[in-house]
């Protein structure tokens, strides 16, 4: 393989900001240059709230941001039936359209900003993996009658001919979805922040988040953001640190499962290709523990799936994924794969985003699952809002708050849950 194990990290423009030293004042200071910080920050900045510092430990796009699949599409971890079960058929409703809105705000800030991103506006197919015509019909007859959205169904025989593979059974097409090159995405943010007079600071871990001495005109003290070398000193601070928040902040670490899925790169498969794929849209598929590929724009497959809670070496994940792979693909035996990862994703018991304010006045942003670019996104509009006063947008996410995840035995539970439900999927077929 590749000595780079992440394809995107390699083939990304590798921009880069300065570590924060010496102190620095803002009005609000975002930690985590994943998509929900600098989406954050970005809705700030287009609401004219330029007074803002945002603060990378490591690189923009460090953690699930720069490592998922890059597929962009409406809806949240949790599935569509179980959002509407929970907060009622309107609500849920209205909150499934707000990730199609941003997955349209994605395009727009692309075109706006000029990001090259690799954006492949051709849709995303959810393709049935079991013999049973019901579950798909099911799906689109849902998706109509409850969301408004239609979905496309695609016969077995139309989607073999598209997919170029005789493994699944039809499929539902997704015309507003597309995909893209995440990392690159999320360092045309970053470079875009930075222009409009955002400060962005990598390599900038932040060490303590306590209230300082100085005080508000209303009388309530400012936070004190330190790092290794400097500190911010700022009136609010919103903590977007996903699956990689570790020791930083207890009270939000408690709440989520830092849980590890696995994607790879193929070496470029030039003329092969059109073996492999006659369509240039994502395919997903109707397993609960789905694979998900798509192919790139210098003719490489990319193939993720699997959960787990630990994370794996790159030679082992290439490994899985090429076994995987070649249950769909066997035309593609003999295939080199190029780059392998892991990555964590940080996951809410309830699989909800995880968006309010601590009663000590902190924001949060996190618990994006692996279903999490649109929602993102949705995230820094609802933040910026509360953080200029309007707090009907975050409200609409208070039903699931901030349940403990049980540490160890929560990440013992959830790896069981997977196993039964791999075995499921399994039996089923």
């Amino acid at each position: 393989m590749n000595g780079a194990e992440n394809y995107y990290r390699a083939t990304a423009p590798g921009v880069n900001f300065p570590a924060l030293a010496g102190r620095q004042e803002a009005r609000v200071c975002v930690i985590g240059a994943g998509f929900a910080g600098l989406a954050t920050a970005m809705s700030l900045m287009e609401h004219g709230e330029r007074d803002v510092v945002v603060l990378e430990a490591e690189q923009v796009g460090h953690g699930a941001s720069g490592r998922n699949g890059g597929f962009v599409f409406g809806g949240y971890s949790l599935d569509e039936q179980a959002l509407l079960a929970t907060v009622g058929a309107e609500q849920g409703r209205r909150l499934y359209q707000l990730t199609l809105g941003a997955v349209e705000q994605i395009r727009r800030r692309i075109a706006r900003y000029g990001i090259d991103c690799d954006a492949t506006h051709g849709g995303i197919y959810l393709a049935n993996w079991f013999d049973e015509p019901g579950v798909l019909d099911e799906r689109q007859q849902f998706m109509r009658d409850h969301l408004g959205v239609e979905w496309e169904r695609i016969s077995p025989a139309d989607f073999a001919e598209r997919a170029r593979s005789e493994r699944y059974f039809g499929a539902l097409y997704e015309e507003n979805a597309f995909h893209f090159h995440p990392l690159k995405y999320a360092q045309g943010l970053a470079s875009a922040l930075q222009a409009g007079g955002v400060r962005v600071h990598e390599g900038s871990r932040a060490a303590s988040i306590e209230r300082s001495g100085d005080t508000l005109r209303g009388g309530s003290a400012r936070w004190r953001v330190a790092t290794a070398d400097g500190e911010v000193l700022c009136d609010e601070v919103v903590i977007c640190c996903g699956g990689y928040i570790e020791r930083l902040y207890p009270a939000l670490a408690g709440a989520i499962l830092p849980i590890a899925t696995y994607v790879m790169v193929t070496e470029p498969l030039d003329g092969r290709m059109p073996q492999a794929l006659a369509t240039d849209a994502a395919i997903y598929d109707t397993r609960f523990a789905f694979d998900y590929y798509r192919p790139l724009q210098d003719s490489r497959l990319l193939w993720g799936g699997r959960i787990s809670i630990r994370s794996r070496s790159p030679e082992d994940v290439a490994r899985l994924l090429y076994d995987d792979m070649l249950k769909v693909y066997p035309q593609l035996a003999g295939t080199k794969v190029d780059y392998a990862w892991s990555g964590l994703m940080s996951y809410g018991r309830h699989k909800m985003p995880q968006l309010g304010r601590l009663p000590n006045g902190v924001w949060y942003g996190m618990g994006f699952g692996g279903h999490g670019v649109g929602p993102t996104s949705l995230a820094g509009d609802v933040l910026s809002a509360a953080l200029m006063g309007e707090l009907s947008q975050v409200d609409q996410f208070a039903a699931w708050g901030l349940p403990t995840t049980g540490g160890p035995a929560g990440l013992l539970a959830a790896q069981l849950t997977y196993w039964y439900y791999e075995l499921r999927d399994w039996m089923r077929q």
